[in-house]
């Protein structure tokens, strides 16, 4: 898909972080963003970004895990701008440094809500309409590597596990959308030096309202330096025109998959072992 000035976008959690990154680099390219985020002063920060730079863009307040928010959010931006060719459903939460069976009730709802929910409604809402312009259109759902292995130094399990069904449903879309002219790609960052370990700020109301949870805040020392937004954002915009359908951005983080196909290897390993010698004692 050639990207081309004039066309529209639709990202979601682009009042900060990541989402900002692909907002501005896809402006760059020329192209209207609908900028969304739960917190619209955000999103307004973003498209004032944007303007200065000559692009571009709108703000627009939706919560993601609510599926008529992200309609409302869709049809809003199409009547400002025309059809959407490039969604990005990349708003998420953190929820790091709770075990698992600690975690509350209300906190397992708002990050399925956000990181699964999130995704799907991005998919119910615009994967349709690309389908019926019948022109090249692309979708972008952000995973993270942690959608690939479970870090065992630190306690995410909850978060990878919101991201392995981001990449699970993304697989999926991408092999139901063959023979179309709608792409996919996932988006699969390791360290970004964005603010998702201050995601507790944006729960709401419903959900407990906004809140500080401390055993978040260590993320934000590791991320301090890493990798830009900004060249997250470069990097996904390559990646549409490319047509990826894995999109990594830390090289450096391919031995934790190495790791884990290994076991999963060895595991098979020992499987045929086993038939092996079922099979010989059939035998005699």
């Amino acid at each position: 898909m050639i990207i081309e000035p004039g066309m529209t976008a639709f990202v979601t959690g682009a009042g900060s972080g990541i989402g900002r990154g692909m907002a501005l680099a896809l402006a760059r390219r020329g192209v209207q963003v609908g900028v969304c985020d739960i917190r619209e002063s955000d999103a307004a920060e973003t498209v004032r970004q944007i303007e200065l730079a000559g692009g571009k863009a709108m703000a627009v307040g939706v919560d993601v895990s609510v599926h008529s928010s992200v309609e409302t959010a869709v049809q809003t931006v199409e009547r400002a701008f025309g059809e959407i060719a490039i969604s990005c459903n990349n708003a998420g939460i953190s929820l790091h440094g709770v075990p698992l069976h600690e975690i509350s009730a209300g906190d397992w709802e708002w990050v399925i809500g956000v990181n699964i929910q999130g995704v799907i409604h991005g998919i119910q809402a615009l994967v349709p309409r690309m389908l019926a312009t019948q022109r090249p259109a692309h979708v972008v759902n952000t995973a993270s590597i942690g959608g690939f292995q479970v870090n065992p130094n630190f306690l995410t399990a909850a978060y990878s596990m919101t991201k392995y069904a981001v990449v699970a449903l993304s697989e999926g879309l991408h092999n139901e959308l063959q023979g179309t002219q709608v792409g996919v790609s996932i988006l699969a960052p390791a360290a970004v030096d964005t603010r998702i370990h201050l995601s507790e700020r944006s729960r709401p109301d419903r959900l407990g309202g906004a809140t500080v949870r401390p055993q978040n805040h260590f993320m934000g020392d590791l991320l301090k330096g890493s990798m830009s937004p900004d060249a997250v954002g470069d990097r996904v915009v390559e990646a549409i025109e490319a047509r990826d359908l894995y999109i990594f951005t830390h090289p450096q983080t391919r031995p934790w998959l190495d790791r884990r196909h290994a076991a999963i290897s060895a595991a098979f390993d020992k499987a045929e072992r086993l038939a092996a010698m079922r099979a010989g004692h059939t035998h005699e």
